[in-house]
């Protein structure tokens, strides 16, 4: 079982800051880091690191894996090669508490009334 953590580990940061740069600078919304998985794996690579991020913006989160390699001051990053999910879902992860912060407000300010349907599967 995967273990997400909302907290970063000092030793990773400038790996998952560079990943994030890499992935916001191609992609039309801004996302935030929320999560990491399995960040004892990642700390235990010596040569580049491959980070399991959860990435949460706009009105979806999601999971992508890095390949992320050290030279100097900077950094290369890339998509790391992941094997197929057997079932043909994505993994099962919670979005982390708080991803959401401002959408209700956002979407209460526009209209009269909204309905929540709450569903509790796979995101």
């Amino acid at each position: 079982m995967a273990k997400v953590s909302e907290s970063i580990p000092t030793d990773l940061q400038p790996e998952v800051d560079a990943a994030i740069n890499w992935f916001n600078a191609q992609s039309a919304d801004e996302f935030k880091v929320t999560g990491i998985v399995d960040a004892e794996d990642s700390l235990a690579q010596s040569d580049g690191k491959e980070l399991r991020l959860v990435l949460c913006g706009g009105d979806i989160c999601q999971q992508k894996k890095f390949k992320v390699l050290r030279s100097g001051d900077s950094f290369s990053v890339s998509f790391a090669d992941e094997a197929p999910i057997a079932n043909g879902t994505q993994a099962e992860l919670d979005p982390p508490p708080g991803a959401r912060k401002a959408w209700l407000d956002d979407v209460i300010s526009k209209h009269k009334f909204i309905i929540l349907v709450f569903y509790r599967g796979f995101w």
